[in-house]
């Protein structure tokens, strides 16, 4: 019993590789397949016998072959292919009034994109998973589709993915938002819920798993502080899908006021209001609530810094002052191979720097900071939709899909 256990486990393993082959380099021949997987043609052949009955791969024509073997006898070259309309995916992303949404299919590319709005303010906690469900409708029906095979959420602040719910963010005034019931007992299939910096780290991981791989954690400055966390290749969430949420540590004890309501945090020395706050000189305890904080708002500090604005300039060596003593927490908790600082703050990298890394080498001594490697990298506002659809993906890959004999042609896929 243990020997065929242990060969299931290993056979699932080996589906979920080559499927992720499939994903990232596209269409492949069993040759190449083997090649990039270093699976045996033998199992190769096996797992993609299993992958084509099941509706999940199709073989499709390299593209130019059959005019290239135009009177050469023979059949063209076939390659292999994710089957795209095996399954299609909802990602969702939740942030300040808005309800951000992207249809997907199984291989991995965006069919559809849309959005819908709220009211953080007033907003109920049982209110808003009828107005998540209301917005998801529509979207999939203005799509004919009736449901989706999965549907994926990422949100702003803290959640709880053992609870399904929002436990607290900026996107709202209330705490403990339930996402996921709602949307189970409206849709009937399978859900998740992430923290959206999570979903950061997930897509550079699946963008480029060889820079972004082994153990590296994504701090993404903006709105707010938050962290994404891969450790030994894998995204790590603790056991609520709380973890990494470096940006409600204490950096100083008693110190500025948070938008959290807590004192001293380290959002409320990198976040926007913070710098907005630093920069106009105004008492560390001012509510985050009546700072004037806009969506360009580090852009605008960034340009006045760059201009000589002594208050700006002062604002980000704080910032980058508390960048470095959470650069040092980092490495001396993971030891990880890199570090990326991403978000509308990573263009401020430069003015924050200095400060950064000397408040590092004071926090930490030399012999644990290591070789890690620390980036700023350009923010994009896809980078966590991408990553919601790529755990969306996974998941499929590794749970609804993993055993032979599931097919996809059972999925709910449209209307």
């Amino acid at each position: 019993m243990t020997q065929k256990a242990d060969r299931d486990q290993i056979r699932r393993q080996n589906r979920s590789v080559v499927l992720q082959a499939l994903r990232r380099k596209g269409p492949q021949a069993r040759i190449d397949l083997g090649r990039v997987t270093e699976l045996s043609p033998a199992t190769v052949t096996s797992i993609t016998s299993d992958l084509i009955a099941e509706g999940l791969v199709v073989g499709v024509d390299e593209p130019g072959q059959r005019e290239r073997e135009k009177g050469v006898r023979g059949r063209p070259r076939s390659l292999l292919a994710l089957h795209g309309p095996a399954a299609s995916i909802l990602a969702v992303k939740l942030s300040v009034n808005t309800i951000e949404l992207a249809l997907a299919d199984y291989g991995g590319n965006l069919l559809a994109r849309g959005a819908a709005s709220f009211d953080s303010v007033t907003v109920t906690a049982d209110a808003f998973g009828q107005t998540l469900v209301a917005a998801i409708r529509e979207f999939l029906a203005a799509h004919d589709i009736d449901r989706p095979s999965v549907i994926a959420i990422a949100s702003q602040g803290v959640v709880d993915d053992s609870a399904g719910t929002v436990a607290w963010s900026p996107a709202f005034a209330v705490r403990h938002v339930p996402v996921i019931a709602p949307l189970r007992e409206a849709f009937g299939v399978a859900c998740m819920l992430s923290n959206d910096t999570n979903m950061i780290a997930e897509a550079l991981h699946r963008i480029d798993p060889v820079r972004y791989g082994g153990t590296f954690a994504v701090l993404f400055v903006d709105y707010g502080v938050g962290m994404g966390l891969f450790v030994n290749n894998r995204l790590f969430v603790g056991e609520t899908g709380a973890a990494a949420e470096i940006g409600h540590a204490s950096h100083i004890p008693g110190g500025a006021l948070c938008r959290c309501g807590r004192r001293g945090c380290l959002e409320a020395y990198l976040g926007d209001y913070a710098l907005r706050r630093h920069a106009l000189r105004l008492d560390p305890q001012t509510p985050p609530s009546t700072i004037p904080v806009a969506r360009d708002t580090i852009r605008e500090l960034i340009r006045d810094a760059e201009n000589g604005d002594a208050g700006a300039l002062d604002a980000f060596r704080a910032g980058g002052t508390a960048l470095g003593y959470a650069f040092a927490r980092i490495i001396a908790t993971l030891d990880p191979r890199r570090i990326v600082v991403t978000g509308a703050a990573s263009n401020a990298f430069p003015l924050m720097r200095e400060a950064a890394l000397a408040a590092l080498d004071e926090a930490l001594v030399a012999d644990l900071r290591g070789d890690v490697e620390i980036e700023a990298i350009a923010w994009e506002e896809d980078l966590i939709l991408r990553g919601t659809i790529a755990r969306a993906l996974h998941s499929l890959d590794t749970e609804v899909f993993a055993e032979t004999g599931v097919s996809a042609l059972q999925m709910p896929v449209g209307g």
